[in-house]
């Protein structure tokens, strides 16, 4: 039987700056590129068609670009296990090359699975570092150092080419219909694949990028002029380091003098990238955050409390609050909102309809189709006030509503019930009266909803909960641990004792670390 190598695709779907890949092509043994579905995964109420369709798009290209190295992609259904072992059955089969992952519990499950399959079939299993991600982080305190290290690497070049392997059929890339038993309409997704991606860099950063920091949070125009990568980078057709490298190359290319605007919104989403490192670190320190609060004294605040009737109108735009529905409905078409109305959407339904951020935490992450762990469960918690380590923060809808949509045009392109009412009352149509009502065509709580409930006394309640958490007894103190544990390293707390106690603890639980 030959000897073969298998590179396992999973959220990095390119074959530029893929160290796993490299390292294969040098092996000797003929190379596999392998992307396996996994029908368990996409059974998770987190998975969605919107996410598929993404990676359909994403994955015909991979094959194709994996076919000018050599040897195209090679796709399987089922699990990986079982694949594996499949696989072995037909070739010697040698090691596997992945990157690590920090994705939810069910990939950490399932990895540590593939490790322990290879150690039982005496199979190497090299994993290599994803983006600024670090594994078994003994210190965040000089994470951002490493992380920027890695940064300043160069980008790891493409094979010349891979050895092909003989005999073995490729398997066909599966649409929706083959993925989901009972497929969901999606309306709009942005176009997956390396190509795509590669042109979102070039428009953003030769066109866009000037209006990039003022109009990030207006919704309609931030649609345009946001840099729309984050979907490349959650599935990896572009790599963090490879975006990292061009917007240097841009910001020191532009004329400080005429340029001042874009070389402000370079150094601004240069930032936001480190961010985003820096929140997917938390999840690979503790995994656990995807589905506990990160400080437990929240724990049982308002999982008791859930109204379903809450959840379905804050789900399907139609909570009576305009700007709140106009941007749910907006990112339930779209795919996408900007990071302001995510997180406004979060505080509603956490304190104005006091619903749990793991109830609306799935949802959110079915409609993202740049949804990434890591961050996803961080803001959620943070937009929630379930860490204990950041300011709490409640979005007023209807100041952010006059604030981004003054006149109220994005209300009515995505609240057509609302399309004849007038700017004096498109923020709070229900103030209107019966004749006012009746001359904008829309009849509150009938044609349009009335609010679910009133917004200053929803808040009020949520604030004397919230309250009656923090002035429990330990309260700041467990607030230290995690602060130590996942904490920016903008200032330094003072350790003591029993937070390094509580670190180490944390640390022998921090995800994939596969020596247990």
């Amino acid at each position: 039987m030959p000897k073969v190598d298998i590179v396992w695709f999973k959220r990095d779907l390119r074959v530029q700056d893929h160290a796993p890949l490299k390292a294969a092509s040098m092996s000797g043994n003929g190379v596999l590129p392998l992307y396996v579905v996994e029908d368990d995964y996409w059974a998770q109420p987190f998975a969605s068609e919107r996410h598929w369709f993404f990676l359909e798009t994403s994955l015909a290209e991979l094959r194709k670009d994996c076919a000018s190295l050599g040897m195209p992609l090679i796709v399987r259904a089922g699990d990986v296990c079982a694949v594996l072992a499949d696989l072995k059955q037909t070739f010697d089969l040698q090691a596997v090359y992945a990157h690590e992952e920090t994705g939810n519990g069910w990939t950490y499950e399932r990895d540590k699975r593939v490790l322990r399959w290879c150690r039982d079939n005496n199979i190497q299993f090299n994993e290599f570092p994803s983006n600024g991600v670090v594994r078994r982080l003994a210190n965040r305190d000089k994470w951002s150092l490493e992380r920027n290290r890695r940064m300043a690497q160069d980008v790891v070049s493409v094979p010349n080419g891979i050895r092909p392997v003989d005999g073995i059929e490729l398997g066909i890339i599966p649409d929706v219909k083959h993925v989901f038993k009972n497929p969901q309409a999606v309306h709009e997704v942005q176009q997956g694949g390396r190509k795509a991606g590669q042109g979102v860099v070039k428009s953003f950063v030769e066109s866009r990028v000037s209006r990039y920091l003022t109009c990030l949070s207006a919704p309609g125009l931030s649609e345009q002029y946001a840099s729309r990568l984050s979907p490349h980078l959650t599935w990896g057709t572009l790599s963090v380091k490879e975006v990292v490298k061009t917007l240097a190359h841009y910001k020191n290319k532009a004329d400080p003098r005429e340029l001042s605007a874009s070389r402000r919104s370079l150094s601004a989403f240069q930032s936001r990238l480190s961010w985003r490192c820096h929140f997917i670190q938390k999840l690979e320190d503790q995994p656990s955050i995807e589905t506990s609060c990160m400080h437990k004294f929240f724990e049982g605040m308002r999982e008791g409390e859930h109204n379903q009737a809450f959840y379905d109108a804050w789900k399907n735009g139609m909570t009576g609050y305009p700007f709140i529905d106009a941007c749910m409905r907006n990112l339930n078409h779209n795919g996408w909102i900007t990071f302001r109305m995510r997180a406004m959407l979060v505080s509603f339904a956490s304190y104005n309809l006091w619903l749990d951020w793991r109830k609306t935490g799935y949802h959110l992450a079915q409609v993202f189709t740049d949804y990434e762990p890591g961050i996803h469960y961080s803001q959620l918690q943070m937009q929630s006030g379930v860490t204990g380590i950041n300011t709490v923060r409640i979005y007023n809808p209807i100041k952010q509503s006059m604030d981004h949509d003054s006149t109220g045009a994005f209300i009515r392109r995505w609240v057509p019930e609302l399309q004849h009412v007038g700017s004096d009352w498109i923020h709070e149509p229900w103030k209107m009266d019966a004749a006012q009502q009746q001359k904008a065509q829309v009849k509150i709580g009938d044609s349009y909803p009335a609010p679910l409930n009133e917004h200053a006394t929803a808040v009020k309640s949520a604030r004397a909960k919230m309250a009656d958490v923090f002035r429990r007894e330990g309260f700041r103190e467990d607030s230290k641990v995690v602060y130590d544990t996942l904490g920016s390293r903008r200032r330094q707390p003072k350790r003591t004792a029993r937070t390094k106690k509580v670190k180490q603890a944390m640390q022998s639980k921090a995800q994939l670390s596969f020596f247990d």
